[in-house]
C-alpha cells in the first residue's frame, strides 16, 4: 500500500496521510511546484528544497518535444538529468494537448504540430506511458481526454469513455513496477459521468486517482461542486490528487473534500509578474506604496526572503527590471503554499481544520 490514512478530520473529509514512493515519502495534503521542463523558472533545486517542497511535477508533452525522452533516459533519468533527488510527478500531456490550437483528436489518440519544427506529432495511451517510463518519474499519469468548459453533454460523454478506455490501455502498456500509474477521472461538470468515469477506474485498480479537467476555467463554485461529488466514489486508502489546482482557496476547499495532492504553476508565474502571496492577500510589488517600505513581504515568514530583503528592496529589483526579483519572489510565493500545506496537515492532526480554513479565509480574503 503507497497510501497510509493517518488522520480524518471530524468535521469535514479532510485527511492527513502518507504517499510512498521510490524516493521518499510524502507528507499529505501536499502541494507539489511545477517544474514544466525539468527545471522551475528562477529557482535552483536546492532553493525548492529548503522552500519544503517534497515532491515536485514535471511535464510529458514539453520533455517528449525537448531535449527528448531517450536523452534523458541515457542521463540517468530525470531525477539525476535536473539534479532533484525527491519524488517527482510527471503528467502525461494531456492537459496540454487540449491548449493547443489545431490539435486533432481521434480514437486512437492525439495529433499536433511540434511547437518548434512543425512536424506532425502523434501521441497515444501506449506511447505517453513508454515517454513517462523513459524519463523515470515515481509518479505517472495516465493519458486522457481533458474535456474543454464549457461542454455540450454529448461531447462530454464521448470524451469520457474515450478517457476510460484509454486508461486500460494505459494499464495495459506499463511495464515498470517501480513508478505509480494515476488514473484520471474526467466527465466535465455533470456528476453522472464523473460517477462512471471514478467507477469505471476504481474497477482498474490503480495506487491513486487524479480528478482531471476543473483548471480550464468552470470557477470555484463548480471546482467546489465537482470535487464534491467525485471524491466519494474514490476509495479511501488510494491517494486523491485535483489537477492543476491552483489559488489557496481552492486548495483548502478542496482539502475540505478530501483532496491530498494539489498542483500550480500559480506560485511561481504570479511572482514573475510581482505578486507576493501573504496571509492577508496578494500584493503587488511594483505599486509605488512598497518604494520605501522596509519591512519584509511577510513580516512573520522565515522563507530566505524574508529573512535577508525588505519589499523596497524587491520593489526595487522590480522596477530594475532585475533577474533576482523573480528569484526572491518566487522563493517566497512557492515557501508561502508549502508552509500554508504544513499548516493544514496540523490542522487536521488536531481536529481543527474548519477553525484553520476559517481563520486563514477571513485574513486572506478580507477586502482591502
Amino acid at each position: 500500500m503507497i497510501f497510509k490514512l493517518l488522520k480524518k478530520d471530524p468535521n469535514t473529509q479532510a485527511r492527513r496521510g502518507t504517499v510512498t514512493t521510490p524516493h521518499g515519502e510524502i507528507q499529505t495534503p501536499i502541494f507539489m511546484p511545477v517544474a514544466t521542463h525539468a527545471a522551475m523558472k528562477a529557482m535552483t533545486p536546492a532553493q525548492v528544497k529548503e522552500t519544503g517542497a517534497q515532491i515536485i511535477l514535471s511535464n510529458t508533452y514539453h520533455l517528449h518535444l525537448h531535449p527528448g525522452e531517450a536523452l534523458v533516459q541515457k542521463a540517468g533519468g530525470l531525477h539525476k538529468f535536473m539534479g532533484w533527488d525527491g519524488p517527482i510527478l510527471t503528467d502525461s500531456g494531456g492537459f496540454q494537448v487540449f491548449s493547443l490550437p489545431n490539435k486533432r483528436i481521434t480514437e486512437e489518440g492525439a495529433f499536433f504540430r511540434h511547437e518548434d519544427t512543425g512536424e506532425e506529432v502523434f501521441l497515444d495511451p501506449a506511447k505517453a506511458i513508454g515517454i513517462q517510463e523513459a524519463l523515470g518519474a515515481d509518479i505517472i499519469m495516465n493519458f486522457d481526454e481533458c474535456i474543454p468548459y464549457p461542454c455540450d453533454k454529448g461531447y462530454a460523454e464521448r470524451s469520457t469513455e474515450k478517457t476510460i478506455r484509454w486508461a486500460k490501455q494505459c494499464k495495459d502498456a506499463q511495464t515498470r513496477k517501480d513508478q505509480l500509474l494515476f488514473g484520471i477521472v474526467q466527465g466535465s461538470v455533470y456528476e453522472d459521468l464523473r460517477k462512471r468515469c471514478a467507477e469505471a477506474l476504481v474497477k482498474m485498480d490503480f495506487p491513486g486517482y487524479a480528478i482531471g479537467g476543473v483548471s480550464v476555467g468552470e470557477g470555484l463554485d463548480l471546482l467546489k461542486q465537482v470535487v464534491g461529488y467525485t471524491t466519494p466514489y474514490l476509495p479511501e486508502d488510494k491517494p486523491r490528487y485535483l489537477m492543476g489546482v491552483g489559488l489557496p482557496e481552492d486548495i483548502l476547499e478542496s482539502v475540505e473534500r478530501g483532496i491530498d495532492m494539489f498542483d500550480c504553476v500559480i506560485p511561481t508565474r504570479y511572482a514573475r509578474s510581482a505578486t507576493l502571496f501573504t496571509n492577508r492577500g496578494r500584493i503587488r510589488l511594483t505599486n509605488k506604496n512598497y518604494r520605501r517600505d522596509f519591512y519584509p513581504v511577510e513580516p512573520n515568514c522565515n522563507c530566505y526572503t524574508c529573512r535577508n530583503f525588505t519589499r523596497a528592496y524587491l520593489h526595487h529589483l522590480f522596477t530594475a527590471n532585475e533577474v533576482l526579483s523573480a528569484i526572491l519572489a518566487s522563493i517566497h510565493n512557492v515557501h508561502f503554499y508549502l508552509n500554508m500545506m504544513a499548516e493544514i496537515r496540523l490542522s487536521i492532526e488536531e481536529g481543527r481544520f474548519s477553525a484553520y480554513k476559517q481563520e486563514f479565509l477571513a485574513s486572506y480574503m478580507k477586502p482591502k
